[in-house]
Order: C-alpha cells, then sequence, then structure tokens
C-alpha cells in the first residue's frame, strides 16, 4: 500500500473523533465567550451528560446488556467525591450524623473525583462478577435490583449520605472548561475500547456467545472487566456532576435520570459513539426546549391545570419511534467518519483495510 492511501486509511478510520470533538470544542469555545449564562449552563450539562451517557454506552453499547445500574454508580461517584471535597465545618452542619473521619478529610476536587471514580469500581467490582454471569435476561433484571439496592442504601445510610436529605455544601467546581474536558477524555476512552482487543472480544460474545467460547473468549471475564471500568468513568462523571449542582439527594441518581440517559442511547443508537452522542445532542435540546414550553403554558395558563411531565412523555414516544422505526438508533451501530479519498489506481490493501474499518 502506497504512502498516500496508508495516510488516508488512517485518516478514514479515525475520522469520527474529529467529526465530534471539534464541533464539540469549537462549540465550547463560542459560548464561554459569547453566550448567556443559561446557555453556558446548558452546554455544561450536555458536557457532563455526555461522561455519564458513554458511561453507559462502554458497557452496553459492546455487550448488548442494558444496564440500570449505572445511574447508582454515578451517585456513589457524586457523593464520595462531594464527601471527600466538602469543607469538615460544612459537612458537620449538613450531615450532623456523619462519621467523624469522613467529617475531617477535606481533599482537592480533582483528586476527590478520581477518588469517586475508584470507589464506583469498586463497588462494581464487589457485585459485579456473578452478574455477569448471568444470561442476558436474568443479567438485566438483576441489574435493575441492584439499582434499587444501590438507591436504598444511599437513602438509608444516614451517616454518609444525610439519607433522603439534601447533601448540599459541595464546591462548585464543574465549569464550562472542566466539563469539557472531561467530556473529551471520555470521548477518547470509549473510542479506545471499542478499538481495543478488549472492547472487540466484548463485541464478539454480544454478537454470537457460542463462536466466541470457540475461539477462546471469556465471555464473563471481559463482562467483568468492562463493567468495572464503565463504573470509574461513571463515577468519576457523577463526581463532576455534584461539583456542578452542589447539592444533591439520593432521588437524583434514580428512575428518571436513568431513563433519560437510556433514552439518548436509543434514539442516537448505542452501539456506536456518534450514536451515543447524537442521541445526547437531541435529548439535551429537546428537552431544554420541553422545559421552557411546559414553563411557558403553565405561566400562561392557557390550560386549566398545570402540566407536569411533558419532557418524559415526549422523550418516552419518541423512543417507541425511533425503535419501530430505526431498532438500532438514528445513527445505528456505524460510526460517522468523513468521505474516503483514494489516490490513482486500484489498491487491493486500501480496500480491504476500509472494509475492515
Amino acid at each position: 500500500m502506497s504512502l498516500g492511501n496508508r495516510i488516508s486509511a488512517f485518516l478514514f478510520r479515525h475520522s469520527t473523533l474529529a467529526i465530534l470533538i471539534v464541533p464539540l470544542v469549537a462549540a465550547g469555545i463560542g459560548i464561554s465567550a459569547f453566550g448567556s449564562q443559561l446557555l453556558i449552563d446548558i452546554y455544561t450539562y450536555f458536557c457532563v451528560a455526555l461522561m455519564m451517557v458513554f458511561s453507559v454506552q462502554i458497557f452496553m453499547g459492546n455487550s448488548g446488556i442494558l444496564s440500570w445500574t449505572h445511574v447508582g454508580f454515578v451517585g456513589i461517584g457524586a457523593y464520595a467525591a462531594g464527601i471527600l471535597s466538602t469543607a469538615p465545618m460544612v459537612k458537620s452542619m449538613g450531615v450532623p450524623n456523619m462519621y467523624p473521619f469522613l467529617v475531617d478529610i477535606q481533599l482537592p476536587v480533582l483528586p476527590s473525583i478520581l477518588l469517586g471514580g475508584l470507589v464506583a469500581a469498586f463497588v462494581a467490582a464487589v457485585i459485579g462478577y456473578p452478574l455477569m454471569r448471568l444470561s442476558d435476561f436474568a443479567g438485566v433484571i438483576t441489574l435493575f435490583a441492584t439499582l434499587i439496592v444501590i438507591h436504598v442504601v444511599m437513602t438509608q445510610w444516614d451517616n454518609v449520605t444525610n439519607g433522603p436529605r439534601t447533601f448540599f455544601g459541595v464546591p462548585d467546581w464543574t465549569s464550562l472548561t472542566a466539563a469539557l474536558i472531561g467530556a473529551i477524555v471520555v470521548i477518547l476512552l470509549a473510542y479506545w475500547f471499542r478499538e481495543s482487543a478488549l472492547g472487540l472480544r466484548l463485541r464478539a460474545t454480544r454478537d454470537d456467545r457460542h463462536a466466541a467460547a470457540a475461539v477462546g473468549i471469556n465471555m464473563v471475564f471481559v463482562r467483568y472487566l468492562t463493567f468495572v471500568l464503565s463504573a470509574a468513568v461513571a463515577g468519576v462523571a457523577g463526581g463532576f456532576w455534584a461539583h456542578y449542582i452542589t447539592s444533591f439527594s439520593p432521588k437524583a441518581f434514580y428512575m428518571a435520570e436513568m431513563f433519560m440517559l437510556l433514552s439518548m442511547l436509543v434514539i442516537g443508537g448505542a452501539g456506536s459513539i456518534s450514536g451515543a452522542f447524537t442521541g445526547t445532542v437531541v435529548v439535551t435540546v429537546a428537552r431544554e426546549l420541553l422545559r421552557q414550553l411546559e414553563a411557558n403554558i403553565n405561566n400562561a395558563h392557557v390550560l386549566s391545570f398545570e402540566v407536569f411531565g411533558l419532557t418524559e412523555i415526549v422523550m418516552a414516544v419518541l423512543m417507541v419511534l425511533v425503535l419501530i422505526w430505526r431498532p438500532g438508533g438514528v445513527v445505528g451501530g456505524q460510526e460517522i467518519r468523513l468521505p474516503r479519498f483514494k489516490g490513482k489506481g486500484k489498491d487491493k490493501g486500501a480496500e480491504a483495510e476500509t472494509l475492515a474499518a
């Protein structure tokens, strides 16, 4: 293969990253420089949502297993990072029953966020192996039950989370720039995983577990490693989220938020990086527009009753339509790539590499 065709093949294969990251950075710079505070807040939320969505996509998109548990890992990371970074005086006032050794700890924000990811990964490592041994259907049900268990623990563990009450006083650290950098790192990680040997093995077990086992792939082990990795990413995303909203309660990491994350993946397509990104864009924009519409309807007293839940209803209907029209999502399982430019002459090696990509 000629040098020109090698360069062309490389650019074609990895052009997805440029297509996603360049507009993401350009929009971030433009909004940071010229956008209103509302637009900055929305874009910051969008970047944090990208981190949460890709934490689910790494596992669900490559294994084919619907995971409800990841929003629980987001919550674990949020609480761990918040506890580690919040000032002792604030913790002693806000959570009177907190364990003394937790009250006395105060670390810088970024190490707290990374440690929050490790805590989420540790929990996933403890509970994950038995779950990954189950069949796909039983695994989905068990992961849903695990989310309920995590939520109950967060709601009842008064000495750590303040129970069902609000945990407040978390430092306001997650700026647009911080969230943008975090989103870029997670996109790169998700793309690397998709192209890695572990990602290829996991997709092999998804597509045909018997054929994968025949060539020596340990399905349980590759699922387990991916589950722990994706939980770590979810925990880090939770740390960014905690230091953006600065106060939260266990209900912020339960069904409503998981529904939004799943809607982003279902609408865009969980099987590809491009699909997860596209779904997050679509749902974030639709969510903000529907919230504004709902507020305008209620403020104008157009109806004799107040409208609630319009966003969730529209997202649910949109998910159903997408599943009927395009079960793989709007983008599907293929990545969005730039057109392939070939040199003169027929290069069978280049053609073969294009097909492999």
